[in-house]
């Protein structure tokens, strides 16, 4: 009896022990063992993993990808602007062993040498990179975490910035300036449209005026599509030619208006009518000598 009791007892000593030492490694996880302090080389895989009680030590290590979002950190940039800039970062540890033993917490370092690096980034970019192109300027943070990240068995997988904050003076700023640009595309759209319908206007009259007939044409075609509206005015071109001709029209009746009466015709019997043979023979009526010959 006593020597059952006795097996008894040690099997549950030995069953308590085993359960002291029996750790479960998730999939996500890796275990790092220390014995007495010091770090073993095998690494715990996951599963279910046995220890030596009281002897080793277990630190589990996770291995996902971790996504550490850095403060905003406000910078002026190279060509003076004040900017505050926030990024995230995406790493993982690859190194179970230099991440526990290298860094004592190796995300708190991450986040500092990221805001470190960010700061320094913002000064050596200008306001347009940081807002249009900022491939290069993600890369470049990337290098700058890699160097110490290397050592602590940590593998940076990308950083990328999320936000530009600017100032409401520099947003009003560039919301005018933007304007401007428009402003000035649509009015270079607008006189290149101009000088097109000029040229196409030019050669279509140099077209027309080898034929009359096409500006008539052409203005009856007009009149037909004006008709076509219903409206109730029509409005008729009116050719500029008639105009002059108006004018000059005018013109010579006030001129001759102003002109000196004409001195008071004869009566007919004082009248000379000139000589038959003379008025045929005028050079204005093409006549020639009363013999035939051209004078």
């Amino acid at each position: 009896m006593i020597v059952l009791d006795a097996v008894l007892a040690v099997f549950l000593v030995v069953a308590v022990l085993a359960g002291l030492g029996m750790r479960v490694v998730q999939q996500y996880q890796r275990g790092v063992v220390f014995r007495f302090g010091r770090v073993r080389d095998e690494i715990r895989q996951p599963g279910l993993a046995f220890l030596v009680p009281a002897v080793d030590r277990m630190k589990k290590v996770n291995i996902q990808i971790i996504t550490l979002p850095i403060p905003a950190q406000e910078g002026i940039t190279r060509d003076n602007v004040t900017v505050r800039v926030d990024a995230v970062v995406y790493f993982q540890v690859v190194d179970p062993v230099r991440a526990a033993v290298n860094v004592q917490d190796y995300e708190f370092a991450i986040s500092q040498v990221a805001q470190t690096s960010l700061r320094s980034i913002i000064g050596k970019s200008e306001l347009d990179d940081l807002l249009a192109n900022r491939e290069p300027i993600n890369q470049g943070l990337e290098l700058m975490l890699d160097s110490p990240a290397l050592g602590w068995g940590i593998q940076i997988d990308r950083v990328e910035i999320k936000d530009v904050a600017l100032p409401e003076s520099m947003k009003r700023s560039m919301s005018r300036q933007a304007e401007a640009e428009r402003e000035r595309r649509a009015r270079i759209i607008t006189a290149d449209g101009e000088f097109q319908a000029s040229a196409r206007l030019a050669e279509a009259a140099t077209i027309m005026s080898r034929a009359p007939a096409a500006l008539q044409l052409r203005l009856l075609q007009t009149v037909v599509e004006v008709a076509a509206e219903k409206n109730s005015t029509l409005v008729l071109p009116f050719p500029v030619e008639l105009l002059r001709f108006l004018d000059s029209a005018t013109h010579r009746a006030e001129a001759a208006a102003d002109a000196p009466p004409p001195p008071a015709k004869r009566g007919v019997e004082q009248l000379e009518l000139p000589d038959l043979d003379e008025v045929l023979a005028h050079p204005l009526l093409g006549g020639g000598a009363p013999d035939g010959s051209t004078g």
